[in-house]
């Protein structure tokens, strides 16, 4: 397991799909020196989606056999679909910057914190179920997309409790601004206390 140095932040955005989370995320980031580390999954990509932008879009078989070269440094399998996050990525981002940023799903968050600790620091970013279904329709994800994403709604938001921070995205510019200050304030934070 990579560990992470002192002076490295993991930012980790997670919420229902539909939420948001990706745009805040690469808002947020342009604020900060902030590299992002995508996710490898076995999942078609969505028809806005582009490979090594959006993810890592890769076949089942890959995967396994990536997952037996114990690459990912944590990995999920949600409805069939797996997900993860390959080590030597989170290694080589912070090669080159300190805060690194991801978008998961609760699952993979809740693996990193556990791993990492105070090092990660999560935002629960969401929408209520309508304002979620409307944003998916208007990406235009297929009805069958769509009901699955929806199915895990509720317990997705039962997550929110646990992460620090929680924002309901309705006012995309607003909330980023918000989650900027929280890390600015975090970051300086973290200055004041190695100076000692």
């Amino acid at each position: 397991m990579y560990k992470i140095k002192e002076k490295e932040k993991l930012f980790i955005y997670t919420g229902p799909d539909g939420s948001g989370r990706k745009t805040v995320a690469k808002m947020v980031a342009t604020a900060f020196d902030m590299e992002t580390v995508l996710s490898y999954t076995t999942r078609a990509p969505r028809h806005y989606e582009q490979n090594g932008e959006d993810y890592h879009f890769v076949s089942e078989e890959t995967f396994k056999n990536m997952q037996d070269r114990e690459e990912f440094l944590e990995s999920v399998e949600i409805d069939g679909i797996y997900y993860g996050i390959r080590e030597q990525d989170i290694v080589k981002a912070f090669e080159s910057h300190n805060l690194v940023y991801l978008t998961l799903n609760p699952e993979g968050t809740e693996k990193l914190k556990k791993m990492y600790e105070d090092r990660v620091m999560r935002f629960f970013i969401y929408a209520d179920r309508e304002t979620v279904i409307n944003r998916q329709k208007e990406r235009e994800d297929n009805e069958a997309d769509i009901e699955r994403h929806m199915k895990h709604y509720d317990e997705i938001m039962q997550y929110k409790n646990y992460c620090e921070h929680s924002f309901e995205n309705y006012d995309l510019p607003q909330v980023s601004f918000q989650i900027s200050e929280v890390i600015e304030k975090f970051l300086d934070r973290d200055v004041i206390v190695t100076d000692y």
